[in-house]
């Protein structure tokens, strides 16, 4: 599986995939339909979904190499990224020692394709949180 199809998922379920998102290893920034932000990640054994307030990206300006102005712009393109100062609301942990059995980095090396069935078994208890604090 390409970014690519995984945007066209995505879409598909009301989702927006985010810049800065990749596949090896894989972590994903999701807009999800209330603008909040969910981030995914597979890392050793652990598959890990934070949910983030739509105030928690930031914009970082890179600056070009040499930043002389002769060969490129002062300033380069800006990157949307998640703030250093961004707490998650909430995260859900799927642990793959206990589930899987996995032994070192097994969750890192998951291709895109086999970590994304994961991100939609943890997306809907982002979803149950956010009914309970409407209802709360």
């Amino acid at each position: 599986m390409k970014l690519s199809a995984l945007v066209d998922l995505l879409a598909s379920r009301g989702l927006r995939l985010l810049p800065g998102s990749h596949p090896v290893p894989v972590e994903l920034y999701v807009e999800l339909p209330d603008a909040s932000l969910a981030r995914f990640t597979a890392r050793g054994r652990t598959l890990r979904l934070r949910h983030y307030s739509p105030d928690a990206l930031t914009s970082v300006v890179i600056a070009a190499e040499c930043g002389c102005g002769d060969h490129h712009p002062q300033t380069g393109p800006d990157r949307v990224t998640l703030s250093a100062f961004a707490t998650p609301l909430s995260e859900h942990v799927l642990d793959g020692e206990l589930l899987f059995g996995w032994t070192a980095h097994e969750a890192g090396s998951l291709r895109l394709a086999d970590a994304v069935p994961h991100f939609f078994t943890l997306l809907p208890l982002l979803a149950a949180e956010r009914t309970l604090a409407v209802v709360a």
